[in-house]
């Protein structure tokens, strides 16, 4: 594991933290010695063991429940955030879902859903967060998209939408904050193996694998590697990037 030893002591919030993905970021962040933030908003027994994973690991770690998309609960967890840790220096939003469906099955809440949590959840955090970013003059923020919303995902217009949605909030809260020393990027992951990526049929993850220039899988371990290096000194002076971590599945 790379060690930067600048992001000892580091507040960091990682948004869906309980499981996948997240727990990756969470748990890296920790082990590089940065205070983390688990949110998460039913899955309170995984949030708990991670934590306490975290901290036998010799790091600091407390979970949050929070439904990311409501902006009053992403405010009150951004302002315990501060109260417990004592500030706030990276954030990375992960939470997402997925409600797939073809555009003319697809359902209200099945759009709604999906936009509300995963683009608009990404909004309410950035919005809480940025007024001390702001005036700490430095931080940094790591937004999870997808290859999806990249290229496109049939049955997936709702999900793609809202990542495609991230890139952009990415790209221009990059110009945003860039004045007062925050970098913006987001990491796209493709084909991960993920509880997500377990649910899916058979044969669309052996096609979607294929796909891939590598013929494998990625683990949560390879994305978090690359957030930690976003979080660190070796990334700044890049901002307003999207970083995929596909295995070559969208080149």
């Amino acid at each position: 594991m790379t060690v930067y030893p600048e992001l000892k002591d580091r507040v960091a919030i990682v948004t869906g933290a309980s499981m996948g993905i997240g727990a990756a970021v969470a748990r890296a962040l920790g082990a590089q010695g940065c205070k983390v933030a688990v949110n998460y908003r039913r899955h309170a027994s995984e949030a708990e063991t991670l934590t306490a994973a975290i901290t036998a690991a010799g790091g600091q770690a407390k979970a949050f429940a929070c439904d990311v998309a409501d902006s009053t609960q992403v405010q009150a967890m951004v302002d315990q955030v501060k109260a417990h840790f004592g500030g706030l220096d990276i954030l990375v939003n992960n939470a997402g879902i997925n409600r797939d469906g073809v555009s003319w099955k697809m359902t209200d809440e099945q759009w709604d859903t999906v936009i509300a949590t995963n683009l608009k959840g990404c909004f309410n955090f950035v919005r809480a967060a940025a007024p001390q970013f702001r005036e700490k003059k430095s931080g940094r923020i790591v937004n999870m998209t997808s290859i999806n919303g990249m290229r496109g995902k049939f049955g997936q217009i709702n999900y793609s939408a809202s990542k495609a949605g991230i890139i952009g909030l990415t790209k221009s809260l990059a110009r945003e904050l860039g004045a007062s020393n925050v970098n913006v990027n987001a990491v796209a992951p493709g084909l991960i193996e993920t509880d997500m990526v377990a649910t899916m049929p058979e044969e669309a993850k052996a096609k979607s694998m294929a796909e891939t220039v590598l013929g494998r899988l990625g683990s949560p371990d390879d994305v978090a590697a690359v957030v930690v290096f976003l979080c660190s000194n070796g990334a700044r002076h890049i901002t307003g990037e999207v970083i995929k971590v596909d295995g070559g599945q969208y080149i």
